[in-house]
């Protein structure tokens, strides 16, 4: 990490949870804008069929808890093992 960016980041842990949460969203959107066209479309179709496949009963949605709970898990047994 360079040293602008760790006294970005010391700073940005000193606002307010309001003021990291709009920090965070615009920051993702900077990102967003820098995706290239044909991965956009390629993400919007794979959103697609995911929405397809829960409508159909194909797949079931889970709680955002259990999702990370199960990205923990998958985490921590990946550490594990190295």
């Amino acid at each position: 990490m360079t040293q602008n960016l760790a006294r970005i980041l010391d700073e940005a842990e000193r606002l307010s949870v309001a003021e990291r949460e709009e920090l965070a969203d615009r920051l993702v959107e900077s990102l967003v804008r820098d995706i290239p066209p044909e991965i956009q479309r390629a993400h919007i179709t794979e959103v697609r069929r995911r929405m397809a496949e829960v409508a159909s009963g194909e797949v079931s949605l889970v709680s955002g808890d259990e999702a990370m709970q199960r990205v923990r898990q998958l985490v921590e047994s990946s550490r594990a093992r190295s």
